[in-house]
């Protein structure tokens, strides 16, 4: 940003902060409303208990739930810790992508990406569903971008790009090589898990997992392509083997049909991917491979 714009670039930090936790703050309305299906525009929040609007001054992300010490200011209707919680997330988040990625053309590409990501993961968590008015959105955004990038910034932002095996297929139009990384990133995220599902359906006639988390995952590998896409999957199914084990371990009836919301587990793996994925794949394929 002191490049750029010609401002210190601690400002930077501070506005992503500030920025990521007002965005936080209307993700949980995002993350309260769309399982219900009700419109995250009207009406104006308001105490479940009682029923009073919730003021401007007491709607300040972080600082008004620490002031009120997590109660409804009329009723004192205690406030889910859900609520702070997701606006520090994010706002720590966009810091973190703020500082990976700098202030660049790709920067609010990448937060709305997390964006996407804290809410699906909190939906999941809750509802165990990942809403197709969020998945389907992130999927048609990352297929405009694929289209758009390429005329203006060729692959300088985009993982895919110049890689294996498009690096052989330079002498195609841009966007042509930009939209086919993104349809094969899809192939990679949206049909590996459709097929270890359909294949554990009819080994074990149950569904492993939803058609939500091959329709996230599409989205993710149309964005992030097929390299970060792998990763994604395996840090998400790394994860999630390892919860999946604690808590069938805690169980009295060792059930293996515990069911875990995986896209809790792909959200945050698509995260990662998104902040250190190149630096963490260099790593392996320098350290095992190479």
């Amino acid at each position: 940003m002191e490049t750029v714009a010609g401002v210190p670039d601690s400002l930077g930090y501070v506005f992503s902060f500030l920025f990521g936790a007002a965005i936080g703050s209307f993700l949980n309305v995002v993350i309260h409303r769309v399982p219900n299906e009700e419109s995250i525009v009207f009406p104006n929040s308001a105490c479940p208990r009682c029923g009073s609007s919730i003021k401007p001054y007491d709607n300040v992300p972080i600082a008004s739930w620490l002031i009120l010490r997590g109660k409804c200011r009329n009723c004192s209707e205690p406030i889910s810790i859900r609520y702070p919680a997701v606006e520090l997330l994010t706002a720590l988040l966009f810091v973190s992508v703020y500082w990976q990625i700098g202030f660049g053309a790709f920067l609010p590409i990448a937060l709305v990406f997390v964006s996407s990501m804290i809410a699906l993961v909190f939906i999941d968590a809750e509802h165990m569903i990942l809403p197709n008015v969020i998945t389907y959105p992130l999927l048609i955004f990352a297929v405009l971008i694929r289209l758009i990038f390429p005329q203006f910034f060729a692959g300088a932002y985009i993982d895919d790009i110049g890689r294996w095996p498009l690096g052989e297929t330079w002498n195609y139009s841009p966007i042509l090589v930009s939209v086919a990384g993104g349809v094969l990133g899809a192939v990679v995220g949206g049909g590996f898990l459709w097929l270890v599902g359909e294949i554990w359906k009819r080994l074990r006639g149950v569904d492993a997992m939803g058609l939500g988390d091959v329709k996230m995952m599409a989205a993710v590998g149309m964005l992030l392509g097929w390299r970060l896409t792998i990763l994604s999957t395996f840090l998400g199914a790394f994860a999630g083997a390892v919860i999946g084990i604690v808590l069938i371990s805690r169980q009295k009836d060792k059930d293996m049909q515990t069911q875990i919301p995986f896209g809790i587990f792909l959200g945050i793996g698509s995260v990662i991917a998104l902040l250190f994925g190149d630096r963490l794949v260099s790593w392996y394929l320098s350290t095992f491979v190479y």
